[in-house]
């Protein structure tokens, strides 16, 4: 949700910086590979040894410059698909090495009890729920729905967790930093759920879903509604030929 209302106000800001970083030869892709690992270097050198002050201050100056790739592609006329899925990617190593490095914190800095095993499960469920949540939409845009819903987007978790690892640094209870991983993976979890009402609406219920080839070689088709047939089972090339020529008459499958 952050990250929706903030994309206005982060492009007022940093345009014209981004023009400058054009402007000397800099491009997006190079700004999202040196952000991730930024990021990456951060995260892995702070948190797991509990420096709680430095380590949020330093990642959010990091996730802001990476940032930059984004408004300079869209400022530059740069956009591009491999560039899109450069950074969803990236950003996943960059979440998993936030998450993890947190992780490792418990592991190492945690008295063995109760809090030091909720922290870790939770960890560990923020590192697999931070690429499940960008997954759902990916795999929904791949099938022809649209999953652009949820109340933890990628902005919500990271400033969750700094928020309270930030805190923790500055005097609070360790306890914080295990209640904001709970947050983040509950969100995410609540996110993961939206997503998959809403293609399962779409796809589903009745809205229309446009026909995609299949990768792999195979045969994908899509139907609307619950009248979505598929082609089951060993069959004979007559039979195929058969149900091929029936799914065309009726408009589900499309050559």
């Amino acid at each position: 949700m952050l990250g929706q209302h903030g994309r206005g106000l982060t492009r007022a800001l940093f345009t014209r910086p981004a023009l400058a970083l054009a402007r000397i030869g800099v491009t997006p892709n190079l700004l999202t590979l040196a952000g991730t690992a930024l990021t990456i270097g951060v995260a892995v050198l702070t948190l797991p040894r509990g420096h709680f002050v430095v380590g949020p201050i330093a990642l959010v100056l990091t996730i802001v410059a990476d940032s930059f790739d984004g408004i300079l592609a869209r400022a530059t006329g740069g956009s591009s698909e491999f560039g899109a899925f450069l950074d969803s990617t990236m950003d996943r190593l960059a979440d998993g090495a936030v998450f993890g490095s947190l992780t490792a914190w418990a592991g190492l800095r945690l008295r063995d009890g109760p809090l030091r095993t909720w922290t870790l499960c939770l960890g560990i469920a923020c590192v697999v729920l931070a690429a499940v949540v960008p997954y759902a939409q990916a795999r929904a845009k791949s099938v022809g729905a649209t999953a652009a819903v949820g109340i933890a987007e990628r902005t919500d978790r990271l400033v969750v967790i700094g928020a309270a690892v930030l805190a923790a640094g500055l005097g609070a209870p360790t306890w914080v930093v295990t209640a904001g991983l709970a947050l983040v993976a509950l969100g995410s979890l609540v996110t993961v759920a939206q997503r998959v009402l809403v293609v399962r609406r779409q796809l589903v219920d009745g809205a229309p879903a446009p026909a995609r080839a299949g990768g792999r070689g195979g045969l994908r088709h899509h139907a609307q509604g619950p009248h979505r047939r598929r082609l089951r089972g060993p069959v004979h090339h007559g039979q195929a030929q058969q149900q091929l020529h029936q799914g065309r008459q009726c408009g589900r499958l499309r050559p």
